[in-house]
């Protein structure tokens, strides 16, 4: 029971990631009425679950490698500053992205231990600088293909309507498989091959568990607020942000990085703007996003290496 202490941490830090990011994968298609928030909450909890079992290892193999040591102590501490620092900035108000805070919080401790695995975080840290520039990309090309079919292709408004509304369906359930390959990692990852009889199979089911739990308990909120922060959007441009968000992130789960699911619905709502015309993304909002996207990592790495200073 001792052992498991630690995971706690973990679970918690599942479940915020998915009272958060639920919102990023079905929130327009629930705020719009297109699809009720228990239905939305049912498919996004079953997909991120199957996503975290059938994708989730390589993350959990790149964590694994990233966290120094086997201390019970450096896992509860890495795992309880991780979920503090995402605590914190959400109640700052400010984007939280739970790979940041967990990664920042590894640092800590590595930087504490003098035991960094250099190259692994500088393949993570490339990795998130490159999450929103390819969601600008694959939206801005999504958004041109989808937008000649729609004009091209003889049919009523309502048949247009419907086929966005399928879509937005579709593409949430896909969305939350990506989010639960990709960021299963973030909630249970470093405790791989750490704790006795919890195989890396057992993680995946706990931390994909810990996000559907997070969706269904406490999304519903956000889900309705969601959409326009960065740049009102309406059916058509929600489906193109979703589906580009939700390439983005299924490359990197399967490349082995944990990435932001917020930083990919940016990056995917700049690449509309470039479309629609750049004025029509709001500058404030991307500042106040960048801010929290500095600030977490550091956070959560100033705070790992003084609790390992005071408490190890």
């Amino acid at each position: 029971m001792i052992q498991l202490a630690p995971l706690s941490g973990g679970i918690f830090l599942g479940w915020s990631l998915g009272a958060n990011n639920g919102a990023n994968v079905f929130g327009t298609a629930v705020a719009s009425r297109i699809v009720s928030f228990q239905r939305a909450a049912l498919l996004c909890g079953a997909a991120i679950i199957l996503g975290a079992l059938l994708q989730g290892q390589a993350g959990i193999d790149t964590y694994s490698r990233l966290f120094p040591g086997d201390s019970m102590k450096l896992l509860l501490i890495t795992s309880a500053v991780a979920a503090i620092t995402m605590t914190g900035m959400t109640l700052l108000h400010l984007p939280v992205s739970t790979s940041q805070a967990i990664v920042g919080a590894i640092c800590g401790i590595g930087l504490a231990t003098e035991s960094m695995q250099w190259h692994l975080l500088t393949r993570i840290v490339i990795c998130w600088l490159v999450t929103p520039v390819g969601a600008i990309g694959i939206a801005w090309l999504i958004y041109v293909l989808l937008g000649a079919f729609f004009k091209h292709i003889p049919m009523s408004m309502l048949t247009r309507d419907k086929i966005i509304w399928s879509g937005l369906i579709i593409v949430g359930t896909y969305g939350a498989y990506a989010l639960g390959a990709n960021n299963v990692a973030n909630a249970t990852g470093i405790f791989s091959g750490r704790i006795a009889h919890l195989t890396d199979r057992h993680l995946t089911l706990v931390g994909g568990l810990a996000i559907a739990l997070g969706v269904a308990t406490f999304s519903k909120r956000i889900m309705h607020a969601v959409g326009s922060g960065i740049m009102p959007l309406d059916g058509f441009t929600s489906l193109v942000a979703v589906l580009a968000m939700s390439i983005t992130v299924h490359i990197f789960a399967m490349i082995g990085v944990p990435v932001s699911s917020s930083q990919a619905i940016v990056g995917a709502i700049i690449g509309i703007g470039i479309n629609k015309g750049i004025w029509a993304v709001k500058l404030k909002p991307l500042r106040n996003i960048a801010i929290g996207w500095l600030m977490t990592p550091i956070i959560s790495l100033i705070l790992a290496a003084a609790a390992y200073a005071v408490f190890v």
